[in-house]
């Protein structure tokens, strides 16, 4: 793994929690995405060489809108950038960990993405991210 990607957090209202974040950095968002496939709307913003991504579900039955209900709004997951996703995956399974999703998917931000479970990874969603070429 390369270096964090990105911090996520589980937030219930993507506009309000923009304008706090907008306050604490001083700037806005550098971008808004929905995913449709996975039922969040995102949005990212830079402090330094650092990034954060906040996460709204968009139905009831998306994985964000379910942590909250469970968890409340927080820390959601932590994400890795690494430059070969799949070689990634077989290692991390040589190793123990369980990933939630063996095939690398289309994520935000431009990247695909696989999840370990936390259970394997002492309480905490980690996020493999790789660039999309192009």
């Amino acid at each position: 793994m390369d270096k964090i990607e990105h911090i996520g957090i589980a937030v219930k209202d993507l506009d309000n929690s923009n304008q706090l974040f907008e306050k604490l950095f001083g700037k806005p968002a550098y971008k808004l995405e929905e995913v449709a496939s996975e039922g969040v709307r995102t949005s990212f913003f830079e402090s330094g060489p650092n990034k954060i991504e906040l996460l709204e579900g968009t139905n009831e039955n998306s994985p964000i809108s379910r942590f909250i209900e469970k968890k409340g709004e927080g820390i959601h997951h932590i994400a890795f950038a690494v430059k070969d996703i799949v070689s990634e995956i077989k290692r991390l399974k040589e190793e123990g960990f369980i990933v939630l999703n063996e095939t690398p998917k289309k994520g935000a931000d431009n990247k695909l993405v696989a999840f370990l479970h936390p259970k394997t990874s002492n309480g905490v969603l980690v996020e493999l991210c790789q660039d999309i070429p192009g």
